[in-house]
């Protein structure tokens, strides 16, 4: 009997509609009776939780049917050609490693035999599941299966999204390197389980950063789209001076954890972004009067110019006659208490 295609329907599944908070989360089906405050905050988490680890599950049964199931040796299992995640010693992986350490592995690793090394392998996914197998000192259980790279990337992206485990960043820069490596918006979409309207929201943000800084700031699971988006706005605003620099490599920033990390930077960078004043409009302009009823000149005052305009027609000459004593009447602006004071202008009538 011809074996079925196991990848089918992983790669013609209907695309969930745009989360304005956190783009391409699983859906769940509503809840007849949700709870009000803390204790249904609590509730829907745990179903919510619930609900994608029985996604990342079911995915996992589909492709294990009928395929091999290896212990593999973590030193022959390369990493997949691209990168998902931001690595770090954070507690969700911590908390996965000592898991394993106490329990085993519950659910196999995906892999596929490497594509241009005899003997070796690839991982589609369970990097962090290889990672704690290889930290402790044990093989690694894997589900062996042939897979071309689009098929690799879909299988990567829909694991990762059923699980909720990538944060928003490490989802826009898996998208990125995607579309860098020249795979169509329609494989990504995919492989994200997102339309194409998120796709573009996450390609911008992760756009808008240097890959440095994003780096610098790591994972940052606390932070969704529209906090990403609004340090991403701040940054832009001040991206020729890179007031973040020395921050960036201060101790204070790089001894705290990521969400941390991620605050001090967007405060760093909005406390110091220029505010525009309505004082920085210039102000209408006004006339100076002689004693005989004619305007001599206008005045245009703002935070950064005081345009004097004198009437050639009504005054000519006056204005070289003003640049002659304008030496002797600095040096007395410069002594005198009005400096200090901040003189102010009066047309006079």
């Amino acid at each position: 009997m011809a074996r079925k295609n196991l990848l089918t329907g992983l790669t013609n599944k209907k695309l969930p509609a745009v989360n304005s908070n956190e783009e391409g989360a699983a859906r769940t089906p509503a809840l007849a009776f949700t709870g009000r405050g803390a204790f249904g905050a609590v509730t829907r988490t745990i179903d919510d939780l619930a609900a994608r680890a029985d996604a990342a599950r079911t995915l996992e049964a589909r492709l294990t049917t009928g395929e091999l199931i290896l212990d593999l040796d973590p030193a022959l299992i390369d990493r997949s050609f691209i990168t998902d995640r931001m690595e770090g010693d954070d507690e969700s992986f911590q908390a996965l490693r000592a898991s394993i350490a106490a329990k085993g592995q519950d659910s196999p690793i995906l892999v596929r035999p490497h594509p241009t090394s005899a003997g070796r392998y690839q991982v589609a996914f369970g990097h962090r599941r290889l990672r704690a197998a290889a930290e402790l000192g044990r093989a690694v259980r894997a589900i062996i299966k042939p897979l071309s790279d689009q098929e690799l990337v879909i299988a990567q992206g829909q694991e990762n999204s059923a699980r909720a485990d990538l944060s928003f960043i490490e989802r826009g820069r898996f998208a990125q390197a995607l579309e860098e490596g020249g795979y169509d918006r329609e494989t990504i979409m995919q492989a994200l389980s997102i339309d194409k309207t998120a796709l573009s929201r996450l390609i911008s943000v992760v756009n808008r950063l240097p890959t440095d800084i994003v780096e610098a700031i790591g994972p940052a699971p606390s932070a969704g789209r529209d906090r990403w988006l609004d340090l991403a706005t701040s940054f832009s605003k001040r991206a020729v001076e890179r007031p973040v620099d020395p921050l960036l490599e201060s101790e204070d920033f790089l001894s705290i954890p990521s969400d941390q990390r991620f605050d001090m930077l967007h405060q760093h960078l909005t406390r110091s972004e220029p505010k525009v004043s309505a004082s920085l409009s210039p102000s209408k302009p006004r006339p100076w009067l002689a004693k005989t009823g004619e305007t001599v000149a206008t005045v245009t005052v703002s935070d950064k110019a005081f345009v004097l305009k004198i009437d050639q027609a009504v005054a000519r000459g006056f204005g070289e006659f003003l640049l002659a004593k304008m030496g002797p009447l600095y040096e007395e602006y410069m002594a005198g208490p009005q400096k200090k004071a901040g003189f102010r202008y009066s047309s006079q009538r």
